[in-house]
């Protein structure tokens, strides 16, 4: 075969003569490149760790110091103070090196110190600018003179053109909260039994949080590391449908139909954008001050290993090839050629060739993938016991240390009809957990792409949150179509390299024992799949432009909605889950918003209770003030869940459970897309799992001005609960806020119209 003498650097014969050696020029070339693409990622990553560094200065910066000095130095002017002088007197210099010499190398090294001060200055004063937040309790039209001044400030200490982590060094530390604060807020989530807690255990309480701060003093974020290892790498059930979550495709187009053509060009751009990560020419996300970036650093390379007791999470500097699935059988990509990252049509090209390879899944191979479904213990075991040696090690690790995992489905999901919503639901489910083996739901994402070209994302996670990777499958999505694309014939662009080596098949050795283990967590797997109730609404005449008209915050008339809703469905109220991000401080990740608040169930009981609109008004406008307060402080670090969360690691708990929980993914690269001329090329965001037996999983994203989608999720087994049920309430409740604010607007500007004509009266007369 020729793959198989092309993978031959040499080859050697022995003859009565001796040994012939024949030397493989291409081979060698093809090792000689991949290492000089190794050793260019290695020096990119030293030159922007360095820049990284001394941000906000620039390296040109040392030499401009320097220049000054030795400048000022010959106006016959000791900018130093008699420094240099201290400093030539212990220079160790040899005796040839002239005065002259000495004093420009002593000048230098008080240059560069002086440079590093300088930076250090600069990053502390940035780190206390970047801690203030009051900025974001004003009005944006009635912002202080304070506020005003401070963003002045910001500009000048940013820097220019930063890189992706330019600002980690920057970031303040998350806050540990006063006690009495915490408890202060609790108060008003009616958690009554943690506050009784904190009241008989007040002085553990006070030792508690002094532990606290002396942690949050030596570490980056005194709860990041234990939220991810207790909350998600300790879970012993599935993380299929319990944690792993999904992200859909463009909702009414297909670029292609063509399922290799899709893939080309999708792994193709997964690959560009790792390539911007790796040299950090990602601009930091920023809502007008940084967000910390840290989760992106394991965004490729990474997977979660599965252990007894707790799993961990391990990250590669570098893979590849990625580990494709189809039709029972693992096989090794390989994305690069001699260093080069390989063209969409090539890519294409590889994975036809998987998809005609009409060999059978060898025994246990086929469901194999069902043992990251299923509890983690008996995964963890089977690892141990079956893949800890010989091929089986070998495949295994070639599927966790891969950049990411492809999946090749034979379903289809075809979104047609004047109402797409039974196709979405059943497409939800597809990203959700498939079949519950036709993935490795370890890897910390999974590409899943569709024998009709449609495609989608499912997400490990436990090494960091959806808007990471919502910001990596928009640009994925944007250069799919309107970088990439394809020819007229669907295909991918380019032309196709016909030396290219075939995709490896990993070979397995299962057996019988292990296969009763696969067994075993494909039933655990499949009655969790099965359990689970789906429905997905996209709303495209109801918005932000909408509601901002209303004069309320997207964000919070959402929530409300939501509170008016699940009393519709229950009759009753119950804790409620939102999402809030913490990146504001260094290594942040989630802080919780209990929107079930007094004044929100002041105003469903209100407004379903027939009260007046005047009553009905004020009461959801202080609603809405809450929670927009309760968010502001999430995100500020002055929430409650994490600093409790911590204390317990800590013997706190909250026995009732979150059975409304809700996230919101924002749409973040609004530049990359033209919902104006293209509205159709936007994709539906994505959804989880429900956290309650007995609760619902809401997940919402606002796209443009004029669409929402809601992704609602809950379990058969609960009788209460009904997928499509709460998803009508929802967009009941959205109506009917809709036209309470609408006659209040009417009513008021009828008020004004009255008073203005009863004035030019009283004028006339």
């Amino acid at each position: 075969m020729a793959e198989a003498h092309q993978a031959v650097a040499f080859q050697f014969t022995i003859t009565p003569e001796g040994i012939d050696l024949q030397l493989s020029h291409q081979a060698l070339q093809q090792v000689y490149l991949s290492g000089l693409r190794s050793w260019k990622k290695r020096i990119s990553r030293l030159k922007n760790n360095f820049i990284t560094g001394v941000y906000p200065a620039s390296p040109s910066s040392w030499l401009f110091v320097v220049i000054a000095i030795l400048a000022t130095m010959y106006t016959r002017s000791d900018p130093s103070m008699g420094l240099i002088a201290k400093i030539q007197e212990h220079l160790p210099v040899s005796q040839s090196m002239s005065l002259q010499c000495q004093t420009v190398v002593s000048a230098v090294l008080f240059s560069t110190l002086l440079w590093l001060s300088l930076i250090f200055t600069m990053r502390l004063c940035l780190k206390q600018l970047l801690s203030y937040h009051k900025w974001m309790f004003e009005q944006r039209n009635k912002m202080s003179t304070t506020t005003k001044v401070w963003m002045a400030l910001v500009r000048i200490f940013s820097g220019r053109q930063p890189l992706l982590y330019s600002y980690q060094g920057s970031l303040p530390n998350l806050p540990v909260p006063a006690i009495k604060d915490t408890v202060k807020r609790v108060r008003g989530a009616f958690v009554i039994l943690i506050i009784f807690n904190f009241v008989c255990k007040r002085s553990a309480a006070n030792c508690l949080n002094w532990y606290l701060k002396l942690k949050a003093l030596w570490a980056s974020n005194y709860v990041s590391d234990w939220w991810e290892e207790y909350i998600y790498l300790r879970g012993r059930g599935p993380i299929m449908v319990n944690s792993n979550y999904y992200g859909m495709d463009f909702v009414y187009v297909t670029p292609t139909p063509i399922q290799a053509a899709r893939a080309g060009n999708a792994l193709h751009a997964f690959l560009l954008y790792r390539r911007k990560l790796n040299k950090e020419d990602i601009k930091p996300v920023s809502t007008f001050i940084p967000l910390c970036s840290a989760q992106c650093e394991r965004l490729f390379n990474t997977t979660r290993i599965p252990g007894e007791e707790t799993d961990a999470v391990v990250h590669w500097q570098d893979s590849d090839y990625v580990a494709v699935h189809h039709r029972g059988r693992y096989f090794r990509l390989w994305l690069y050629q001699a260093g080069r990252l390989l063209s969409p049509r090539e890519i294409e090209h590889q994975i036809q060739r998987i998809l005609d390879d009409p060999s059978p899944p060898s025994p246990g191979e086929e469901k194999l993938g069902a043992l990251t479904a299923g509890d983690r213990v008996p995964w963890a075991q089977a690892r141990k016991e079956f893949f800890s040696s010989g091929v089986n090690k070998r495949s295994l690790d070639c599927i966790e240390r891969a950049a990411f995992f492809v999946t090749l489905s034979d379903d289809e999901h075809v979104i047609m009809g004047d109402d797409p919503t039974p196709c979405l639901d059943r497409y939800a489910k597809a990203l959700l957990h498939g079949k519950c083996y036709d993935r490795w739901f370890d890897k910390s994402f999974s590409l899943v792409v569709f024998k009709n070209g449609r495609h989608g994302l499912n997400a490990e996670h436990s090494w960091a949150d959806a808007p990471v990777v919502a910001h990596m499958w928009e640009y994925v999505l944007a250069t799919d179509c309107f970088q990439l694309g394809y020819n007229e014939e669907g295909h991918c662009k380019g032309d196709v390299n016909p030396s290219l080596s075939q995709p490896q098949r990993l070979s397995w050795d299962i057996p019988a024992k292990c296969q009763e283990c696969i067994t075993q967590s494909l039933s655990v797997a499949q009655a969790l799949a099965d359990d689970v109730d789906f429905h997905v609404i996209t709303l495209r005449d109801f918005g932000k432009g909408r509601i901002k008209k209303l004069r309320v915050s997207p964000d919070a008339f959402i929530q409300i909605a939501l509170q008016l809703a699940y009393y519709r469905d229950r009759g009753m109220f119950s804790l409620t889950y939102e999402a809030s991000m913490t990146r504001l401080f260094r290594e942040g990740r989630t802080e919780t918003v209990r929107s079930c608040t007094s004044e929100s169930c002041a105003f469903v009981k209100a407004f379903e209770g027939g009260e007046s609109l005047d009553v009905c008004h004020r009461l959801f406008r202080m609603a809405c003030d809450k929670h927009q307060n309760l968010y502001r402080m999430a995100m500020t670090g002055a929430g409650i869940d994490r600093h409790l969360f911590s204390k317990k690691h800590i013997t706190l708990s909250v026995s009732d459970p979150w059975r409304l929980s809700t996230s919101q993914t924002p749409f973040q690269q609004v530049e990359l897309f033209d919902m104006v001329n293209h509205p159709e090329y936007i994709t539906c965001g994505g959804g989880f799992g429900p956290v309650a037996d007995d609760g619902y999983g809401v997940s919402y994203s606002i796209i443009g001005e004029n669409i929402i989608n809601f992704h609602i999720s809950c379990k058969h087994s609960c009788p209460q609960t009904d997928s499509h049920k709460f998803g009508a309430l929802i967009k009941k409740s959205l109506t009917d806020l809709d036209q309470m604010l609408s006659a209040e607007q009417k009513a008021a500007r009828n008020e004004q119209n009255t008073g203005g004509n009863s004035t030019q009266a009283k004028k006339d007369l």
